[in-house]
């Protein structure tokens, strides 16, 4: 059983910044592989980075110039620095941990 937990979202004009965290708390102690997905309406679930314990992340070509992902392998908790916001990035943000999923968290970028 894994729990998670993602927070940081928020509601910011075009061009600002947001930091989402997201805590995975397992018996199971390092978790090899977490990934943040977004969701925005009327759309589906897609892959914006990942992040393995051994410090290699990956981010998707559609926001590598913008976000960035990090991680704190000692707590299993992982980082979503996302600069340069666009309304398009608007969307619940939700972290992947083992085929767990948090709840999300909202981000919504308007003018």
């Amino acid at each position: 059983q894994v729990h998670i937990v993602e927070s940081g979202g928020g509601s910011v004009q075009p061009g600002g910044s947001l930091k989402l965290s997201c805590k995975a708390s397992a018996a199971i102690g390092t978790i090899y592989i977490m990934k943040w997905y977004r969701q925005a309406p009327g759309k589906e679930r897609e892959l914006v980075a990942t992040a393995f314990s051994d410090g290699r992340t990956t981010i998707e070509d559609f926001v590598e110039d913008r976000f960035t992902i990090s991680r704190d392998t000692g707590t299993n908790t992982i980082y979503l620095q996302m600069d340069g916001l666009k309304p398009e990035d608007t969307a619940v943000y939700y972290c992947d941990c083992l085929g767990y999923w948090g709840e999300g968290t909202q981000v919504t970028v308007s003018s």
